[in-house]
């Protein structure tokens, strides 16, 4: 039956009355789902999400059904993977971790001033949540940020973290494997911490974003050979840190090789499967490379007494409030939240197509960013299939 547009409701209003949920059902399979609203306690404020980014990383792992927590659990006590199957791995719900919100309803005891700030934070792909009131310290967006940047603190935190691993200084050439979001941020942080930055990826329009991020060389890993070149620039030393940061076994290998001898490589990807491609037997074992690993839920050791997850993801805010570090240009599309499963899609088969998708919460897809950034952020009013999300990219 065809609808009269008078019978047509709201879309903010019907966002309102039914907030929505992005599910992981199956494999490959992403449901946007009615979500129940939890009741608010005193001293707790509802948050309506505005916007909330996908990991290309992570998500994509349990999305493809290749991630570890789906197949063994992990033991906290003991530090350790155990051979069981993972508990209630659909339907998934706890996913997604860049969210942005504005408070919509106050708690008993709650500062009336809350009502309408706008806070960013780790609620998941949902469209209401409840949270206790401290939650929100230190987590109030800057005034005039757009709310759109908001959604690069966790993913901005976990770059940080891989070049505070990294422990470069001044004068230093880091090359950085991968130029997705996570690597573009790193590879801005790494300008400004005053190194020389080779960026290495095999999609040409990310090596050219990173030479917009200061990236003073860019190799493409198929047509160069990456450490041969590095070598070369260098004087035969070699890079003095790698970042490794795509997740990708080859890529590992290639930074071991392009490192300097007791040069420093930090893994910051999240390494799926047997570890193809990488061959330990030859430069890391000959050139004593030393291996670090990155992982957002504690700083390096060394700083992690000051460096908590909590100060990286306030740094990163900091960053781009003070124009530091420049996020918008990274987003490739807007989505309207009903098409979540095409998002996921396209992130899946085509990754050359897109670089940050974010979820639009708030008003199905149409919305406009400062001038500064209107080419970089490409807007979809209607839900889209995946090949008008192609289309777009």
């Amino acid at each position: 039956m065809d609808l009269n547009d008078a019978d047509i409701p709201d879309p903010l209003t019907l966002l309102e009355d039914n907030p929505l949920v992005v599910t992981l059902t199956a494999p490959r399979r992403v449901e946007v789902l009615p979500q129940q609203r939890d009741s608010l306690p005193a001293g707790h404020v509802r948050l309506r999400t505005l916007y909330s980014g996908i990991s290309a990383g992570t998500e994509l792992t349990l999305y493809r059904g290749t991630n570890p927590h789906l197949e063994r659990q992990w033991d906290a006590s003991q530090r350790l993977f155990v051979d069981e199957a993972a508990a209630n791995a659909y339907p998934n719900t706890a996913w997604g971790y860049s969210e942005v919100g504005e408070v919509s309803e106050l708690g008993a005891g709650v500062d009336p001033e809350l009502l309408g700030t706008t806070v960013w934070g780790l609620w998941g792909h949902r469209g209401d949540v409840v949270l206790p009131m401290e939650k929100l310290t230190g987590r109030l967006l800057p005034a005039g940020l757009d709310p759109l940047s908001g959604t690069f603190a966790r993913v901005g935190a976990v770059a940080l973290n891989a070049v505070l691993a990294a422990d470069m200084h001044i004068g230093e050439t880091v090359a950085i494997f991968g130029q997705g979001v996570l690597g573009l941020i790193a590879t801005q942080l790494a300008v400004r911490s005053g190194a020389e930055v080779v960026a290495v990826d095999g999609i040409a329009a990310r090596r050219e974003q990173a030479r917009t991020s200061g990236a003073a060389l860019c190799l493409d890993p198929v047509a160069d050979d990456v450490g041969a070149r590095i070598k070369e620039i260098t004087d035969g030393r070699g890079a003095d840190v790698c970042i490794e940061i795509s997740g990708s076994y080859r890529a590992l290998h290639e930074a071991m090789r392009t490192c300097a001898a007791g040069g420093r490589v930090v893994a910051a990807g999240f390494y799926q499967g047997d570890g193809l491609g990488l061959r330990l037997g030859e430069e890391f074992h000959h050139n004593r490379v030393q291996l670090v690993s990155s992982q957002i839920s504690s700083a390096p050791q060394g700083i992690a007494q000051r460096w908590s997850p909590e100060r990286m993801h306030r740094t990163v805010i900091d960053l781009i409030a003070a124009g530091e570090l420049d996020v918008l240009p990274l987003v490739s599309h807007v989505v309207p939240v009903r098409s979540a499963p095409d998002a996921y899609a396209l992130l899946d088969a085509d990754p050359a197509a897109a670089l940050q998708v974010v979820l639009d919460f708030g008003t199905g897809g149409l919305r406009s960013v400062g001038t500064r950034h209107l080419d970089a952020v490409r807007t979809i009013a209607d839900p889209p299939s995946i090949d008008t999300l192609r289309s777009v990219s």
